[in-house]
């Protein structure tokens, strides 16, 4: 199968070059996904005997019944991925484009001068003289101990000299002018108009749809995010493109229940070979994506078809889902 080609890139790179880049990314990796479902449902093929010019061993059923439950598994982890790279898209083009950038900051104003003088120091009080020391008592004979003498009287303690005065707090300067406002800068670029054209829509209703031969169509009423230039009719089922170019167009379909049903996209009233899937035996989870060219009117539809029956989507924001956006 071909593989992905990724861009060198070399130079410095805007936020809007962000955006697209992240786009660039999802759609890359859903090109990606689409190879392993279809590398999944050549693995059907060759268990069951159907890929032209390869014969392979006589399947068994246990055989048939492990590489189903193999393809399940990978399916629903691939329906986990979209649903990370759905909130991944939602989130980059909900970044809105940069506005003007700031001007520069303009020149500080000059410094106000400074505060009138430090007032002068209070003198310091004179420090009290210190009492005098009371006599010595004469000392015993040797021999027995004399009687302590009398302690002598504790001279009065000094007066404690006055605190001088604290001068007064000098007046404080005036402030400095405030600096003139710096020029205002220049408008930032306009993004890139090349994501101007997307939709989203989804069913999340549990809806029962009535399957027939000829295909019925999925309504898709909502979580609907639709630039100016895509409309959709009253039923919610045919979306409208106004402009042309490269578009990318992905979808995903989950039932309640395994159903032998086939899914597609109708454009212009015909059925998408590419888009279509027909499985050789029931699935439950759906999901496809082309890049297609379209010119301004085109209209979109995800229909199911297949043996006569009811399907049953599931009763969240996994239910169906249509998206659309523009490459170039």
């Amino acid at each position: 199968m071909s593989q992905p080609s990724f861009p060198n890139i070399t130079q410095s790179i805007t936020r809007e070059d962000a955006i697209n880049m992240i786009l660039s990314s999802i759609a890359l990796e859903e090109l990606g996904l689409s190879h392993i479902i279809n590398a999944e449902g050549e693995k059907i093929q060759f268990v069951l005997g159907t890929i032209p010019g390869i014969t392979g061993p006589a399947a068994t059923i246990d055989d048939v019944l492990q590489i189903n439950d193999s393809v399940r598994k990978t399916m629903n982890s691939i329906i986990q991925n979209q649903s990370l790279l759905n909130s991944k898209m939602q989130n980059a083009l909900d970044s809105s484009p940069m506005q003007g950038a700031i001007g520069p900051t303009g020149p500080t104003g000059a410094t106000g001068p400074s505060g009138g003088p430090i007032g002068p120091t209070g003198l310091t009080g004179a420090t009290g003289s210190v009492g005098s020391t009371g006599a010595t008592g004469i000392t015993g004979s040797v021999g027995s101990t004399g009687p302590t003498g009398a302690t002598g009287i504790t001279g009065p303690t000094g007066p404690t000299g006055s605190i001088g005065q604290i001068g007064p707090t000098g007046p404080t300067g005036p402030t400095g002018a405030t600096g003139t406002t710096g020029p205002t800068g220049p408008t930032g670029p306009t993004g890139s108009n090349v994501t101007a054209t997307n939709g989203f829509a989804e069913n999340n209703t549990g809806a029962s749809i009535a399957v027939i031969v000829a295909g019925t169509s999925v309504p898709l009423p909502n979580a609907q995010i639709l630039s100016s230039d895509i409309t959709v009719d009253a039923s919610n089922t045919i979306f409208t493109v106004n402009t042309s170019g490269r578009y990318r167009i992905s979808y995903y379909v989950n039932t309640t229940a395994t159903l032998l049903l086939s899914t597609r996209l109708i454009i212009n009233g015909s059925p998408n070979t590419a888009s279509t899937i027909t499985p050789l035996i029931s699935l439950s989870n759906f999901s496809n994506e082309i890049i297609i060219n379209l010119t301004a009117g085109t209209t979109i539809t995800l229909q199911l078809f297949g043996l006569l029956g009811t399907a049953t989507l599931l009763n969240n924001s996994s239910g169906a889902s249509l998206m659309i956006i523009r490459l170039s």
